[in-house]
């Protein structure tokens, strides 16, 4: 945690890790001190089909969570889809054998807990899959280890940029999706959130007013000023301002140690997004602020 020149407290936390619980190669004790010691103030522990609740293991805060997997390896028609809940109050209870994703949301939304869509570029969802359910907080843009082992889509930047095209805009997380351990995939890809305090409820309601940012390393702030965005960030080599405008003459700024950008928002444009990458090629990530 650290406090900024505004007297606001930010806390590094990790939404999205599995455990031996699972399919995880570290027991929850073990992932927990590996995280302590990068930095982070909490994770989620969301081992698949396991619910883990509120906790404190080493030392570390641990936000209830699970994940739900649904559908198989094969990607055509919609045959993936997985289901991040975190910061339930208690256990769902979600039957495996007839679970559907819109009782998976339903669940986890009436368990007060914050339903994710995971990884959507790895699962090749569409906007078919999405576009009917109703309650998703949020999804991931980046997931670590889907660039891992056999894995390579970690990114869902086309997705939710046609998405939102499409009017279904979603908060953006960050997450690593831990089960190696192995340097591929632990410690990558985190949230900052500026919070009241680290208690889970503080953490979500920072979540759902979208007071934090998304990252790898570099620190991002973005706010709108009548028809500018301005943003401040860490150095870094690249600023880009992602929209449903194709193109600008002003959209993506490259430069050394930029940390500062003033982006005039184009009549054309109905939602910017700012994304960022320091001068070792990690990245930090806005949400989407719609016009």
């Amino acid at each position: 945690m650290f406090i900024d020149s505004k007297n606001n407290k930010w806390y590094k936390i990790g939404l999205h890790t599995h455990t031996t619980i699972s399919d995880g190669k570290k027991t929850p004790e073990e992932s927990a001190r590996i995280y302590k010691n990068a930095g982070y103030d909490a994770i989620a522990i969301t081992d698949h089909w396991k619910y883990h609740d509120d906790d404190i293991i080493d030392g570390l805060k641990i936000i209830s969570g699970c994940e739900y997997n649904l559908g198989s390896s094969n990607t055509i028609g919609g045959g993936v889809m997985h289901i991040v809940g975190v910061g339930l109050n208690k256990d769902p209870k979600i039957n495996r054998e007839t679970a559907t994703p819109q009782s998976v949301i339903d669940a986890i939304n009436n368990n007060g807990g914050l339903a994710i869509l995971a990884h959507p570029h790895w699962s090749l969802n569409t906007i078919n899959d999405v576009k009917d359910l109703k309650g998703f907080g949020a999804t991931e843009i980046y997931n670590s280890v889907s660039d891992a082992n056999q894995s390579s889509r970690p990114y869902s930047g086309y997705f939710i940029d046609v998405l939102a095209n499409s009017g279904i805009i979603y908060k953006l997380l960050a997450t690593d999706d831990t089960h190696y351990y192995d340097g591929s995939d632990e410690t990558k890809s985190f949230i900052m959130v500026k919070a009241k305090s680290l208690e889970t409820k503080d953490i979500l309601s920072a979540i759902n007013n979208e007071d934090y940012y998304s990252s790898q390393g570099p620190e991002l702030y973005v706010e709108k000023s009548e028809d500018k965005l301005i943003v401040n960030c860490s150095k870094c080599s690249k600023i880009m301002f992602l929209s449903n405008a194709s193109w600008a003459p002003d959209k993506i700024l490259r430069g050394n140690d930029l940390t500062f950008a003033e982006y005039p928002i184009k009549n054309v444009e109905k939602w910017i997004r700012v994304e960022v990458v320091d001068r070792d090629g990690n990245y930090a990530w806005s949400n989407i602020i719609k016009l």
